[in-house]
């Protein structure tokens, strides 16, 4: 069976004992990053055979995972931190794996993106995850064109070295929104930078990016006509009505 099995995204004292207990009895880890899930693997004192699984290696590596899971062998995937298939190539195994109709299962843990969302002050009843987005500012700004009037949250990823390009283009695309920065999460210095995209700029361009972001955006405002004020719906209005509760 393959297990996707979440890992601490910078806290090792995050990762859950059924994610520990599935990496010892597993036959082989798959991994981006040999050398990151070792230091994990040797933090917890679990000796296991690895397999790096990346996107310039899948075509090669990919029959080897499959002929593992035909014959029987429990596989464990992981990624460099957080929960395997999210930004990552696990995507490429886990289809290939419903494909052949294997079987496979998920052990839950941390993800950066929800932390963000949650701690960033802005709705979180419904958002959209994007990723990474184009290196480049033109695939960049239309990217980020195509949820231009969205209403929901939006969440990304970006580098250090592309931060403040991203900020850049996405005040252009989006206008001065509520937004925050997330940076090394879980960790020590831990930071939340909240404030308008403009504020956001400003900040950056004083404090120096290190280490990988989440960026979360407001989404577009709902402004009825001949007002100046955005709506705000009530959660509870319908259900007070109807009598029922709300989750």
């Amino acid at each position: 069976m393959l297990y996707l099995v979440s890992t601490p995204i910078g806290n090792l004292g995050d990762i859950t004992q059924r994610a520990l207990d599935t990496l010892k009895n597993a036959d082989l880890v798959i991994s981006e990053d040999t050398r990151k899930t070792g230091f994990l693997l040797k933090h917890f004192e679990i000796h296991k055979p690895q397999l790096s699984f990346r996107e310039d290696n899948e075509e090669r590596v990919l029959p080897k995972i499959l002929e593992a899971l035909r014959a029987g062998q429990n596989v464990a995937l992981v990624t460099d931190a957080g929960t395997p298939s999210v930004s990552d190539p696990g995507f490429i195994l886990v289809r290939s794996v419903i494909a052949e109709g294997l079987e496979l299962t998920a052990i839950p843990g941390p993800t950066a993106l929800i932390m963000a969302v949650i701690l960033s002050g802005l709705p979180v009843n419904s958002f959209t995850f994007r990723g990474f987005s184009p290196h480049k500012g033109g695939p960049r700004r239309r990217f980020l064109e195509i949820d231009s009037q969205s209403p929901h949250t939006l969440i990304f990823y970006e580098s250090p070295f592309r931060l403040l390009a991203f900020l850049e283009d996405a005040l252009s695309v989006y206008g001065d929104r509520p937004a925050a920065v997330a940076n090394d999460l879980t960790k020590l210095f831990e930071t939340v930078q909240r404030g308008r995209l403009s504020e956001l700029i400003e900040w950056v361009k004083a404090n120096a990016p290190r280490g990988e972001y989440c960026v979360v955006i407001a989404g577009k405002e709902e402004i009825p006509a001949g007002s100046a004020k955005p709506v705000h719906r009530n959660k509870y209005e319908n259900a007070a009505s109807s009598g029922r509760g709300v989750d």
